[in-house]
């Protein structure tokens, strides 16, 4: 196993609230409620896989999961700030996933647009992963995802920081990635619209898995141009508009109803 980051050591998270702005608290609790949403719909993997989120300010500083707990454990107060070293802002006595800095380092610092990013491992993401055809536009949020999607070859477990420069250079300009034969990835300008992109990405793998156990030959092909046209009709910023404005306060609701404990 790769070796932790480094933490600093402290005896609870209470003190962090006081200690940030009101900019980055509500980064926190939008990024631990997409934490706590991926626990809900079963897209966890244990302790592992990783969500993180750009703290406002020119640091690049950036929030990412304590390494030592389960995601619906997960609070505002509870997440660590590193910087693009991957070393601790706040005291904290969470230790960091290392191939969760790498990857998400990468594009905190390089891609524009990459405020959120969200990776996750689950058994349909991973199988289209493994798939020489990856994504096929034979559903809806496939054609949503494709025109807008890259893709990663796979390079062991994500330790070496030198992966980072080849992360950035197959992402390019677009916001949805799959990483061969490990898994998804979405980012976004705020963390409402990095999960809703995700959840598309994750629901056309998803129905891929499950399509495909009657047989490729058996698929009903779109008819010519349909992707071309669903892309058309679901801009970058047409996905911001639902994602801020409609999806994510409504997925925010739903988690006040059941635990609103990731706030604290």
């Amino acid at each position: 196993m790769a070796t932790l980051l480094k933490t600093q050591s402290v005896n609870d998270d209470s003190h962090i609230r006081s200690s940030v702005s009101e900019e980055e608290w509500k980064v926190r609790v939008d990024l631990a409620a997409a934490y706590r949403l991926v626990a809900l719909y079963g897209w966890d993997d244990l302790i592992f896989t990783h969500l993180s989120a750009r703290v406002p300010g020119p640091e690049h500083h950036f929030l990412i999961n304590p390494y030592d707990m389960m995601f619906d454990e997960i609070t505002a107060s509870s997440l660590v700030k590193i910087d693009v070293e991957g070393n601790p802002v706040l005291p904290t006595a969470h230790p960091v996933n290392p191939a969760g800095f790498t990857i998400h380092s990468a594009l905190h610092m390089n891609c524009e647009d990459a405020h959120a990013v969200m990776h996750l491992h689950t058994p349909a993401g991973q199988a289209v992963s493994a798939m020489a055809d990856g994504l096929l536009p034979h559903t809806q949020t496939a054609m949503v995802a494709l025109a807008d999607l890259a893709y990663h070859e796979y390079e062991g477990i994500a330790t070496d920081l030198d992966e980072r420069e080849r992360l950035v250079e197959d992402m390019q300009d677009k916001h949805f990635m799959i990483l061969r034969n490990h898994g998804t990835l979405a980012i976004g300008k705020t963390v409402g619209e990095c999960f809703l992109r995700l959840y598309f990405l994750e629901r056309a793998c998803d129905a891929q898995v499950k399509m495909l156990s009657a047989g490729r030959e058996g698929l009903n092909n779109p008819p010519q141009g349909t992707p071309e046209k669903v892309h058309a009709q679901t801009p970058e910023e047409g996905i911001a508009l639902i994602a801020n404005g409609l999806a994510w306060p409504a997925l925010l609701r739903k988690l006040d109803r059941i635990d609103p404990s990731f706030r604290n």
